[in-house]
């Protein structure tokens, strides 16, 4: 099975599921949005419009076209000559753009199928979805000894750190309120920031923290907080997006009840490695970079049969948390 792939950029979780899709017998075929974005400098109409006859000279070679967040499924339903599996990435359906939310939801009402990676975008969608995690590199992302992960990122001493794994001025993220939580708590800790480093080094800086600490305001994932569970790293966070079904998590709402559960797990953690290296970290079998190969190419499946007349194989959407229009 041969599968165009588009995206607006590429991302690790991306490369992750492209090739777990690889091991699972699906070549894919990948097509990036021709220049680069930034929240200060999105994309230009001019660069999109270069992308349609890249995606169109790519699209005989294939059996399937999935679109990679809201944005790139248009270029997919406009040609109409392939099934479409659209995957929603989050921002693009629960962001801030109007325009973008509503572009998503209309796209995916055209689709074949339409993939969620976390239930709680289901609300906002309302209509049947295929609900698949993006899995977890669990080979990238396991447990390192705490001294020798201190010593690659370079923190040298013996404090309690709160890894805060955001750029303090993204509003979103709500740098403020980590700083007020970790005021509160009653444990000497150090609050440090990560942003910009390969994202092959981040298990040494999870590894190497006593607790992460998620203030966000709103999240479709965090993959950051799926990554520290497979690192054996607790988690503290506001309930948003899937991070109450990561294993282990202190989901709390106030400043407060987030201090308190920064105290319990910096009690609780000690030693050179994090909390739960001891018995492994246990992630549920969905977050496997395997299962999700697995069950995307069933999907890919299933609308192939459907567009064909066959008979329907493969994963079957769902209306949870919201219904069938």
């Amino acid at each position: 099975m041969r599968v165009l792939q588009l995206v607006t950029e590429r991302r690790p979780f991306f490369d992750a599921q492209v090739a777990a899709l690889d091991a699972a017998g699906v070549e894919s075929t990948v097509r990036e949005v021709p220049g680069s974005h930034s929240p200060d400098e999105p994309r230009t109409a001019a660069e999109y419009a270069r992308f349609l006859p890249e995606v169109l000279r790519a699209l005989d070679d294939h059996d399937v076209v999935h679109a990679n967040y809201g944005l790139t499924a248009p270029f997919a339903l406009a040609l109409a000559r392939r099934p479409v599996v659209l995957t929603l990435w989050g921002t693009d359906l629960m962001g801030e753009r109007e325009w973008i939310r509503q572009l998503s939801r209309v796209s995916a009402g055209l689709a074949d199928a339409t993939v969620l990676p976390s239930r709680r975008m289901a609300e906002t969608l309302g209509r049947p979805y295929t609900h698949i995690p993006f899995g977890i590199d669990t080979d990238l992302f396991r447990p390192i000894p705490r001294e020798s992960a201190r010593e690659r990122v370079g923190w040298d001493d013996d404090r309690n750190v709160v890894l805060f794994p955001y750029a303090p001025e993204r509003p979103e993220k709500d740098f403020p309120r980590a700083e007020r939580v970790v005021e509160a708590a009653d444990a000497e800790a150090d609050l440090r920031t990560v942003t910009g480093v390969p994202h092959d080094e981040m298990p040494h800086y999870l590894n190497a923290s006593d607790a992460l600490l998620v203030t966000s305001r709103r999240e479709s994932g965090p993959m950051v907080a799926k990554e520290a569970a497979a690192c054996g790293l607790p988690v503290v966070s506001t309930d948003v997006g899937f991070v109450g079904d990561v294993p282990g998590a202190a989901v709390r709402e106030t400043t407060d009840g987030l201090a308190e559960e920064l105290d319990r797990v910096l009690a609780d953690a000690g030693g050179d490695s994090p909390a739960c290296v001891a018995e492994g970290p246990r992630l549920p079998r969905e977050w496997q970079l395997e299962t999700t190969g697995r069950r995307l190419r069933a999907v890919y499946e299933r609308v192939l049969c459907e567009r064909n007349g066959t008979a329907t194989v493969g994963e079957t959407p769902t209306t949870e948390g919201g219904g069938a229009t």
